[in-house]
């Protein structure tokens, strides 16, 4: 508990569970649990999705949720579903929606085998994803969907993550002016936060090449009381949130890909724009893919982590 309250290595266990099952998610159609070694027929025939953000979307769920239980999570909707897809399928809130998707074998492989495949989930949030109101794809309004939600709830609080290329919309950057003027004892609590992991789809973001300081001033001037945290530093993390001041902005730090491979054929993938959608995109066709594929999974230690969540008869 580490004086915190909070089971610290029940986050990390969380959050290397939910990082497997994105991957899984990305990648597999069979063989989900690597009960023997990784062939081409395991690998789906079309691979979709986004992997660099979903680290930092699991490591900031795996915090809110530890210490803020009651909170409404809001996601850009293009902003790593499967990680959006893994939490929801961990709290047994797809359950609720989806009765096929039971905290057993039968659930994950229903999950893993529906994410990005025919009349089952799409590779975005959509709104086939429990309490999802948009397509994904166009970003910017996060930040103005979540001080709605609070509009006259006194008692709510609403934690809303925002990409950092996705802060360079006009929509989002316009949005923080709500601060300002919805701010009152009548409406609920908003704690934005910025997942800086310094790129986009293919290339660095303005904020992610931005100094410390030139943020905290910029948060500053919309009249918030930024913070930055190291967000693979679970202990940094809970102490900063059993603290925030009551006008928090938070700028998460994650490096881009976080626990992925970290490169192939001499090019950058972890901590670049390399890993924002497929890391490995020929994992199907090439034996040195695959193998990367498999130790990458193997890296979570997913078996012993699935026997602390599974109910299997």
């Amino acid at each position: 508990m580490h004086g915190l309250g909070i089971d610290l290595e029940q986050i990390e266990r969380r959050i290397r569970f939910c990082n497997y099952l994105v991957v899984a998610q990305i990648f597999l159609q069979d063989n989900f649990l690597l009960e023997r070694p990784l062939e081409f027929d395991d690998i789906k025939p079309r691979l979709l999705g986004h992997w660099g953000s979903c680290p930092g979307v699991n490591i900031a769920y795996a915090n809110l949720r530890a210490r803020f239980p009651g909170m409404q999570f809001i996601l850009g909707p293009g902003h790593a579903f499967p990680a959006l897809q893994a939490n929801l399928f961990y709290d047994g809130d797809l359950y609720d929606y989806y009765p096929e998707a039971t905290p057993n074998r039968e659930g994950l492989e229903y999950v893993c085998k529906s994410f990005s495949w025919p009349y089952q989930f799409p590779s975005h949030a959509s709104p086939l994803t429990p309490e999802v109101v948009a397509e994904g794809g166009e970003l910017g309004y996060s930040l103005a969907t979540a001080y709605g939600a609070v509009l006259g709830r006194p008692d709510k609080f609403v934690a809303v993550m925002i990409g950092d290329g996705e802060l360079e919309t006009g929509t989002a950057l316009a949005s923080l002016n709500l601060n300002k003027l919805l701010r009152s004892e009548g409406n609920g609590r908003v704690l934005p936060i910025l997942h800086l992991n310094g790129y986009k789809i293919s290339a660095p973001t303005i904020y992610g090449r931005s100094s410390e300081r030139e943020l905290l001033q910029m948060f500053r001037g919309f009249g918030y009381e930024p913070i930055a945290i190291d967000g693979t530093d679970t202990e940094n993390f809970q102490l900063a949130l059993a603290d925030l001041p009551e006008n928090a902005f938070v700028i998460l730090k994650t490096p881009k890909g976080y626990t992925g491979p970290t490169s192939l054929n001499g090019i950058k993938l972890a901590d670049n724009c390399a890993s924002h959608q497929v890391p490995l995109p020929l994992a199907k066709t090439e034996p040195i893919q695959l193998k990367i594929l498999e130790d990458w999974l193997k890296s979570y230690d997913f078996k012993e982590l699935y026997k602390e969540f599974a109910h299997d008869d």
